[in-house]
C-alpha cells in the first residue's frame, strides 16, 4: 500500500494524519512527537510570552470601516461580541492562542442574519476538537469534523496563521525547558545529596550494614550534619544544582523560547532592570506591535473582512492606533492645534479627536 489509500484520509488538526483502519508510513508518525500545549504552558517563559501576545491582541477593540472612505461605520453585532456566551476579549484571546501554538484557528458559525445569510455569531473551537478529511493527494480538505461529527463546510471559519505554530517549530526547545525545570524541581525537593558510605575497616555483617544505612538516613532527614567513625567515609554521587548549572540552562532556554515566539528576551527575564519613561514605553509598544503581534492582528482582521463574513466594501480592523499605539497626549494636542490653525478642522472636530463632546465636557456613554 502506498502513502495514500483509497479510503478517506482522516487528519487530526495539528497532529499526525491517520488513515482509518490502516497505519501510515513513519514519515507521518514522526509528527506525533510534538510537545503538547498543556505541557508547553507549564514552562513559565512560554506562559509569559503567550499571555503577553494573546492578552495584548485581545485587549484591542475591533471596528468596522468603509473601504472607500476609511470612516468608521455602524458595526454588525459580532464586531463587539463574537460569541454570544463569552466576551470578545476571551474569544479573541483563544483565537490568538490557536494561531500561536498551532498555526491556525477555528470558529464555528452559530447564528446567521436572515437577510443575507452572513454570520451573526461565532464559537471558538479548540484545535484538539477539529479533524478533517482530505483528497487522495492530501491537498484539498473535503470535510471538517468537530468532536468526530461532520460539520457543514459553510459553518466553519478557518483563520490561517504565519507558520505551522510554535509547538511544531520549537517543540524540541520547549521540551528541553520542560526537562530542565523538572530536573531543577527534583533537585530542590531532595536537597540532601545522594551518595555511598565507604568502609575502610573490616567488612560488616549484612545486618549491621542495614542498621548503619538506616541510622544514616534518619540522621540526614532530621539534621544537616552527621557523625562518621574513622573507618567510614561519605562519597557524594550527586551533582549540586550549581554544578548542574540549572539557572544558566533555564535562562538560556528562556532566551531561545523568546526567539521562537518573537518576543523580546528581556520581556521574559526577571533579572532585567529598566527605567521606562512615557516616551520609551511608546517606542517599546511600537516595536512589540511590529515584531510580535501584528501578524496575529493581520491574520484575524483580514479573515473577518472577507466577503463570506463582512458585507461588500466593508472591512474589519483592530483599533490599534487609537488604543495600543496612541501618541503622547501632548504631541496629539500639538497636532490638533496645528490643524486648527491651518483651518483644516473645526473646533467641534478637534473636540471629537480628544474624546470631548461639543460642549467641552467628557463624552458620556
Amino acid at each position: 500500500m502506498g502513502i495514500f489509500s483509497r479510503k478517506p484520509l482522516i487528519v487530526e488538526a495539528q497532529a499526525a494524519p491517520q488513515v482509518m483502519g490502516e497505519n501510515l508510513p513513519s514519515l507521518y508518525n514522526s509528527l506525533t512527537l510534538r510537545v503538547s500545549r498543556k505541557d508547553a504552558m507549564s514552562v513559565p517563559s512560554v506562559a509569559r510570552a503567550r499571555n503577553l501576545i494573546c492578552g495584548t491582541v485581545a485587549s484591542i477593540p475591533l471596528e468596522y470601516y468603509n473601504k472607500r472612505t476609511g470612516e468608521v461605520i455602524a458595526a454588525p453585532r459580532w464586531i463587539n461580541q463574537l460569541s454570544k456566551n463569552q466576551p470578545s476579549f476571551v474569544t479573541i484571546n483563544w483565537i490568538v492562542d490557536s494561531l500561536l501554538f498551532y498555526g491556525n484557528a477555528y470558529l464555528r458559525v452559530t447564528e446567521r442574519y436572515a437577510e443575507d445569510g452572513r454570520p451573526s455569531a461565532f464559537e471558538w473551537i479548540a484545535n484538539s476538537r477539529v479533524t478533517f478529511t482530505t483528497d487522495l493527494e492530501g491537498i484539498m480538505i473535503t470535510q471538517y469534523y468537530v468532536d468526530a461529527n461532520p460539520i457543514d463546510m459553510n459553518d466553519i471559519v478557518t483563520i490561517q496563521g504565519l507558520d505551522e505554530g510554535v509547538l511544531e517549530r520549537a517543540g524540541k526547545t520547549i521540551q528541553a525547558a520542560i526537562d530542565i525545570n523538572k530536573a531543577a524541581s527534583i533537585s530542590a525537593a531532595t536537597p540532601m545529596s545522594s551518595g555511598i558510605l565507604k568502609n575502610t575497616g573490616a567488612d560488616l555483617p549484612p545486618a549491621e550494614v542495614s542498621g548503619l544505612l538506616a541510622a544514616w538516613k534518619r540522621s540526614r532527614q532530621n539534621n544537616s550534619t552527621a557523625y562518621l567513625t574513622s573507618t567510614l567515609e561519605f562519597q557524594s554521587t550527586q551533582f549540586s544544582p550549581k554544578d548542574m548549572m540549572y539557572n544558566e540552562a533555564i535562562q538560556n532556554l528562556s532566551t531561545e523560547i523568546a526567539r521562537a515566539m518573537n518576543v523580546p528576551a528581556y520581556y521574559l527575564s526577571a533579572d532585567q532592570n529598566t527605567t521606562m519613561t512615557y516616551a520609551n514605553v511608546t517606542e517599546e509598544r511600537k516595536q512589540f506591535y511590529a515584531l510580535s503581534i501584528e501578524p496575529f492582528i493581520q491574520a484575524i482582521q483580514t479573515r473577518l473582512s472577507m466577503d463570506d463574513i463582512s458585507t461588500s466594501n466593508h472591512e474589519v480592523r483592530f483599533s490599534v492606533f487609537d488604543t495600543f499605539l496612541k501618541d503622547d497626549p501632548l504631541v496629539e494636542l500639538q497636532v490638533i492645534e496645528k490643524l486648527l490653525t491651518l483651518g483644516l478642522i473645526t473646533t467641534e472636530q478637534a473636540m471629537e479627536m480628544t474624546d470631548l463632546t461639543p460642549n467641552g465636557s467628557e463624552g458620556m456613554s
